[in-house]
């Protein structure tokens, strides 16, 4: 089941932050706290690998709030979307572990807004995610262009690091299941 309450919470915390104050930019990194609870575990009492990716939103959420992007979205009916990820896991996330999410924009082009998030137990890594995300009107991707005039920062770049860009290249060589 998704963490509604959960998700919640981080929403009114992030909208909280803002009006404290604790705004963020888009070369800042964003950081919220949560616990593994019985409802991200599976069978090996850690967290599951398909709950750490919905944890993540956590994290993606704090981030879109803060930087006001989230306010954007919401007065242009804009939309979010992952278009792709990459993961990988380093150190089990267990049972009521205190977990840190820190999220931080990695990289942007003329279409994508490049996304790294990683969980962090005891100050020490436990995985990270790559994610290619969009801003969607009408279904469709828009620029970046547009997303960074709406924010006020036209004059921002950030061009991805070389193993962003090897992961980018990578991808558009992806070969998709035959259909059949």
């Amino acid at each position: 089941m998704y963490p509604y309450l959960r998700y919640t919470k981080a929403i009114i915390d992030a909208v909280v932050a803002n009006k404290k104050g604790k705004s963020l930019n888009f070369t800042q990194v964003s950081e919220v706290m949560i616990r593994c609870s019985l409802t991200d575990i599976d069978p090996m009492i850690e967290m599951n690998n398909g709950r750490v990716l919905t944890v993540y939103d956590i994290g993606r959420t704090d981030f879109i709030i803060r930087t006001g992007l989230g306010k954007q979205l919401f007065k242009h009916r804009w939309g979010m979307v992952v278009a792709g990820s990459t993961i990988q896991y380093r150190k089990r996330i267990r049972l009521f572990d205190k977990v840190t999410i820190k999220t931080q924009l990695v990289g942007i082009d003329e279409r994508w807004l490049y996304l790294d998030h990683s969980m962090w137990v005891k100050g020490k890594p436990c995985s990270s995610v790559l994610l290619r995300t969009g801003v969607t009107e009408g279904g469709k991707v828009i620029e970046t262009a547009r997303v960074l005039e709406a924010l006020g920062q036209t004059e921002w770049n950030k061009p991805t690091e070389p193993w962003i860009q090897a992961w980018i290249e990578g991808d558009k060589e992806h070969r998709w299941p035959p259909m059949g």
